[in-house]
């Protein structure tokens, strides 16, 4: 992926963002819980860093997603991980199929805000009982006239107390064939609607800055007019947001194992122990180097899998694997470098420590590791029923 002078340009305008408007603040929204998205969104939306790949006819840059990915990499200056997840949801995550699929209506009336950062978007797929499995779900939207009326309730979901509006999967009707993805849609849900209740914000291991909730749905009625595309296609639509968000999240991570390593490094060269600095023992400079290998080697795969998309190839082999990648460095690389911080490294204020909470969640939100493994596995021939079964 060749970087070029408006690629440095913009990574280098979020990483001042990032540490003008985000790092002065992070602690005290750690402490809080909780940050103030629509404040912090409506300042990326007149700097145009929420759009960045989407048209311009609706408020975004139009430029191709290798912008996006530098972007990303350039949230990973952020001292807390759950900025970028939560920005994600905004750009990533939420937006895609309203942006290739809704209708000039939801476009008018929830896409435009969202870039703008007038209003905070949501994506809600996970359930209880679905998180993973996606074609699991158990929430139902059934047709009643020009309405949806939806009942169920959506776990787990980002931004979930502050948003605005949710783009939600649902069970509209039975399957043509029978099966569990032909009967479900995407559809924009107003989180102000009636019988909507999101009031428990989860209490979680790492990225305690931003708000995720509990979404209760009783009987809330919907316009029709606010599902995306056509009804029955919503898994595919899921399925195709799903490739951006992987490599999104991958991106936004790496300069955060970056900084994991640098900081590591800085801490045992000037830490003695048995006459010499930590870092003067080989086994502490040869685990360092191979933690910066494995960085610049989730990169190189990340922006293949950039190119294959900006050629208009499938990623998901690509984008599995990244996502895969990044779950594993996300685990391997804060847990071996709080080990060469000793007892300092198990401080609550110490970086390597906060990645150490706020990393975990990658081998697990967004599909977890194992699913990756069935997804690659599946693409490469390995999986499914073996012949004449």
């Amino acid at each position: 992926m060749q970087i070029t002078h408006e690629h440095q340009s913009l990574y280098d305008t979020t990483k001042q963002f990032v540490e003008k408007e985000i790092n002065p603040h992070a602690a005290e929204w750690e402490k809080a819980g909780i940050f103030p998205a629509r404040e912090v969104f409506k300042k990326m939306g007149t700097l145009g860093l929420l759009g960045i790949s989407k048209p311009e006819a609706v408020g975004g840059l139009g430029l191709d997603y290798s912008y996006q990915i530098l972007f990303a990499e350039a949230l990973g200056h952020c001292k807390v991980g759950a900025l970028p997840m939560a920005i994600g949801v905004q750009t990533d995550m939420a937006t895609p199929a309203l942006s290739r699929f809704g209708s000039d209506y939801l476009k008018e009336n929830y896409l435009k805000p969202a870039i703008a950062g007038d209003m905070v978007a949501c994506i809600a797929v996970s359930e209880p009982g679905a998180g993973s499995d996606v074609a699991g779900i158990k929430t139902t939207a059934r047709r009643e006239g020009d309405d949806y009326v939806i009942n169920g309730q959506k776990m787990w979901i980002t931004n979930g107390t502050q948003g605005d509006w949710a783009c939600m999967l649902c069970n509209t009707g039975d399957s043509p064939d029978g099966g569990r993805h032909g009967n479900k849609s995407l559809i924009v849900v107003p989180l102000d609607a009636k019988g909507i209740d999101r009031k428990t914000k989860l209490d979680k291991l790492g990225q305690r800055s931003s708000d995720t909730a509990i979404i209760f749905l009783d009987n809330v009625r919907v316009p029709a007019k606010n599902l995306i595309g056509s009804e029955g296609k919503g898994f595919t639509y899921q399925m195709q947001q799903f490739q951006e968000e992987r490599l999104f999240l991958s991106a936004s991570i790496i300069q955060s194992l970056e900084n994991c390593v640098d900081e590591t490094a800085a801490y045992t060269r000037q830490r003695n122990a048995f006459g010499q600095s930590l870092l003067d023992n080989q086994y502490v400079q040869f685990r360092l180097s191979e933690f910066k290998t494995e960085i610049e080697a989730l990169r190189a795969l990340i922006y293949r899998a950039t190119e294959e998309m900006l050629r208009g190839g499938d990623v998901t082999l690509l984008a599995s694997m990244a996502k895969l990648k990044t779950g594993r460095l996300c685990r391997e690389i804060p847990d071996g470098c709080l080990q060469f911080w000793g007892g300092q490294g198990f401080m609550w204020d110490n970086f390597v420590s906060q990645m150490y909470r706020d990393l975990r969640l990658h081998p697990i939100g967004g599909g977890a590791d194992e699913v990756m493994l069935g997804i690659i596995s599946k693409r490469l021939g390995y999986g499914g029923k073996k012949k004449g079964a």
